[in-house]
């Protein structure tokens, strides 16, 4: 097992505009999202993707099922090794509406 970095792997000032989450069921995640949460539904993206948003911002969080309606979730020790892969890898960041981000994405 890996020893903990006591190194900072983001700056400590780093602000995240939005994020995308893979999701099985949009209805579920809305469920948590937006009647939970109170993140209001901003665009919807056919029947597959929702964007939804704090305040009026185009979106904080986009919800999509392109990898699969209803499919199982990922084992749990899928999400260290993601993190650690994506920690070691080159992320490019992509334009989206004007902000700079780094495309994440992340199985629920």
């Amino acid at each position: 097992m890996e020893k903990p970095s006591t190194q900072p792997l983001i700056h400590p000032e780093t602000r995240i505009g939005h994020v995308h989450l893979k999701v099985a069921n949009i209805e579920r995640s809305l469920g948590f999202y937006r009647d939970l949460l109170g993140f209001e539904i901003t665009q919807w993206y056919g029947e597959d993707a929702v964007f939804l948003s704090a305040g009026g911002y185009h979106h904080h969080i986009g919800l999509n099922t392109w990898a699969g309606r209803n499919v199982p979730p990922a084992p749990r020790r899928a999400a260290p090794q993601a993190a650690r892969r994506a920690t070691r890898s080159r992320w490019s960041a992509s334009n989206h509406g004007g902000s700079p981000a780094a495309a994440f994405c992340v199985t629920l």
